[in-house]
């Protein structure tokens, strides 16, 4: 059920730990950019636990500079600003803040979904969802870290500016209703505690649930550095969330980072 967001119909869903956590809570009918807000916010000193979601994005952020195609009341746009006393806190975040999105979803009986490094929800070999975290350093070696989800609910059969496949939750999962202030509070629930533990967890508290959510491991997949593509087989991430890769040559690399395909 698509339904207006309210700061007021959304706060009653959260937990105490939850509510405790958060700083502040915004709801914009449009906006930019959720991500972008929370930056600016960040610059100006804002705490951790500020979260803002918008009904609809004009310049909506996905990876490596691309666009979040966002048109308004389809689907979810927020972001949560979290800060930490080093950027080496963050290794990983990314992969934890995915195990909570599946979380989520498998707590609404919404078990075909998976995850597909570094940072998109897939279902059925489509994308469902995306994560972005934008990190900004601080001159006392402390870090600032901008949380983004967007989240497909329920999208037309073609969007203009979507150029990959992709799905929505009332696709996957047509037998089940959500309601968003209510799924939006779930969200919040999960993802804020991750972020605020994370710097004491780490990437090792989730590794066992991303490994089982892993939606290439075993698969043909090119891997995307810079403009240099690498053919091999997903051999899933190790201890550090970095992807592996099974080359060609029987060898197994290891990659921080890169854009992934599924191959044909």
């Amino acid at each position: 059920m698509i339904s207006r967001l309210s700061v007021h119909a959304i706060f009653p869903h959260l937990t105490a730990q939850t509510r405790a956590l958060i700083a502040e809570l915004e709801i914009f009918p449009c906006i930019d950019s959720t991500n972008n807000h929370l930056m600016t916010r960040a610059q100006v000193n804002a705490p951790s636990g500020c979260v803002c979601f918008a009904e609809e994005q004009t310049a909506g952020k996905g990876r490596l500079g691309r666009q979040w195609i966002s048109p308004s009341g389809h689907n979810i746009y927020g972001s949560f600003l979290w800060r930490f006393d080093s950027v080496a806190q963050l290794s990983g975040l990314s992969l934890a803040i995915g195990v909570g999105v599946i979380r989520v979803l498998n707590q609404h009986g919404i078990s075909n979904v998976g995850l597909k490094w570094p940072n998109d929800i897939y279902s059925d070999g489509k994308k469902l969802g995306g994560i972005l975290i934008e990190v900004t350093t601080h001159s006392n070696g402390s870090a600032s870290a901008v949380i983004g989800l967007g989240l497909n609910l329920n999208l037309p059969a073609e969007v203009e500016g979507i150029t990959q496949a992709f799905t929505d939750l009332q696709k996957v999962a047509p037998g089940v209703t959500l309601e968003n202030n209510h799924f939006v509070a779930q969200l919040l629930n999960e993802l804020v505690p991750i972020a605020a533990t994370f710097s004491r967890q780490g990437l090792a508290a989730y590794l066992d649930e991303w490994r089982d959510y892993d939606c290439l491991l075993g698969k043909p997949a090119t891997l995307f550095v810079g403009s240099q593509p690498i053919k091999g087989i997903v051999q899933g991430i190790d201890e550090n969330g970095l992807l592996k890769l099974q080359c060609d040559d029987g060898t197994i690399q290891a990659f921080a980072s890169g854009e992934v395909s599924f191959s044909a």
